[in-house]
């Protein structure tokens, strides 16, 4: 059964509530506006043993299933952790923009990037903004997450701007052509490193910020890790 998702659409030219049902999830990788950082990047996870990507941006598909805007999650091992990342919600009336985490085992990932995609749950906030009220001041939306080791206190875990991400011009036609997205679906469009490196946590925030018209979207959730049973 394919969920339904429920939004505040935070505009003045919009209902406030809206009820939107996923028929598509599209999770874009490798979308950094810098080459040289992306090939740099390519080398460290080699090293790890992840695989060099196909392309660059490269389009993962996963299940709508997967998708969840629960405030806890459930997950195998202890090897799991999020990513933050902006989303896209193709609606009937345009392009949303809204934040979003890429949840991923870390372990699957050595052995397969797609798999590790599908295995996690991928958490989005109930908040969107309209991309028509955004565009002109796209690339200084930031994007950050923090995290909560234990029961620790919060800590900076990744931040970056939108202006570092390949625009959702480039993204969309990538993936869709000069038609864009069908009604119906999100795009993750990719994240930013990790500060002190990839690791679990025991809570993740996640939220974008426009400091030219003042507001944020944040969502935040509990991470559960279930045994591993052989």
């Amino acid at each position: 059964m394919q969920p339904v998702l429920n939004f505040h659409r935070l505009s003045n030219l919009s209902p406030n509530a809206f009820d939107f049902q996923p028929q598509q999830l599209v999770i874009a990788g490798w979308t950094g506006r810098d080459r040289a950082a992306l090939e740099h990047h390519v080398e460290e996870l080699a090293a790890l043993g992840v695989a060099r990507p196909s392309s660059m941006p490269v389009y993962y598909r996963a299940a709508v299933t997967c998708l969840t805007q629960e405030s806890r999650i459930q997950v195998l091992g202890t090897t799991t952790s999020g990513e933050v990342e902006p989303v896209l919600f193709s609606m009937s009336d345009g392009l949303w923009l809204g934040v979003g985490s890429d949840h991923t085992d870390r372990t699957l990932e050595t052995q397969s990037v797609a798999l590790s995609k599908q295995i996690c749950p991928k958490v989005v906030g109930r908040g969107v903004w309209d991309c028509r009220e955004i565009a002109a001041h796209w690339d200084s939306i930031i994007v950050r997450s923090l995290i909560i080791e234990g029961k620790g206190k919060p800590v900076a875990y990744q931040e970056g701007t939108l202006g570092q991400i390949l625009s959702p011009v480039t993204l969309v036609e990538g993936y869709a052509g000069r038609a864009g997205l069908p009604v119906g679906t999100l795009m993750f469009c990719g994240t930013f490193p990790a500060m002190g490196g990839i690791r679990p946590a025991s809570t993740f925030i996640m939220e974008l910020e426009d400091p030219l018209l003042k507001r944020r979207l944040r969502h935040s959730y509990e991470i559960e890790t279930l045994p591993i049973i052989a």
